[in-house]
């Protein structure tokens, strides 16, 4: 007689993580722990308030499962996990040793991993299914992840290449310059404009870019959306 044999405990934890990301509920999360951190945390953190590493902790530790979990090859998910890891540590040595290198260097691996961020939420908002409000809540937290990312990079250039914008008053630190700029990128990605303005041509072809990708980003995203839904309206 013939026993199924009970499933080990990876692949226990792969079908959970599974059911709770075809949920969505990991989408839902992730966009409310970066809503707060975009408009509470970082405001707070110009005031010299901490309080962001918890967000960032949930944040981070959402999207590594779910790198576990979507349909991709095996070095795609290990490029991620490593290149978290490698952000991770060096964010904290950064903190440790504020040094500019590894300032900048943290800016950098940064940048690389809020875009990888926004590949997963991506993949996990396109799977195969119909369309919900979560899914919905997919593509506000991916337009915020867009964001952060073109923060970020902007750090980057500022600290390699000081004065590429024009601040209005000077940061004290590299926390007054993080909020700063965050909040420059989502002038720039929603085009609304503000008081900071970018100076260098490498800085001001990055802002271009941006609001170029913040008109069209929801555009293809609203019409992929709805796409998916006519099709599965008619598989109905």
């Amino acid at each position: 007689m013939n026993h199924d044999s009970p499933p080990s405990h990876g692949r226990l934890l792969h079908m959970n993580m599974s059911e709770f990301w075809s949920g969505d509920l990991g989408l839902t999360l992730i966009t409310i722990s970066l809503i707060v951190i975009i408009f509470i945390i970082t405001p707070m953190r110009e005031a010299g308030l901490p309080g962001r590493i918890f967000f960032d902790l949930l944040s981070a530790g959402l999207l590594i499962f779910a790198a576990l979990t979507i349909n991709q090859s095996r070095l795609a998910t290990a490029f991620v996990i490593v290149t978290v890891a490698t952000s991770a540590a060096v964010l904290g040595a950064a903190r440790v040793h504020p040094t500019p290198f590894l300032q900048q260097f943290s800016s950098l691996l940064v940048t690389i991993t809020l875009l990888l961020y926004v590949r997963i939420v991506l993949l996990v908002m396109f799977r195969i299914g119909p369309v919900t409000w979560s899914r919905i809540q997919g593509g506000v937290c991916a337009y915020l992840l867009v964001g952060m990312a073109w923060a970020s990079a902007y750090e980057f250039i500022e600290q390699v290449f000081p004065g590429s914008f024009h601040l209005v008053t000077l940061p004290r630190d590299l926390d007054q310059l993080t909020s700063k700029l965050m909040y420059y990128s989502f002038t720039t990605l929603t085009t609304v404009g503000s008081e900071i303005a970018p100076v260098t041509p490498l800085a001001r072809s990055l802002t271009v870019g941006e609001a170029i990708v913040g008109q069209l980003f929801p555009a293809i995203l609203i019409g992929a959306l709805v796409a998916m839904a006519m099709q599965s309206r008619s598989k109905s």
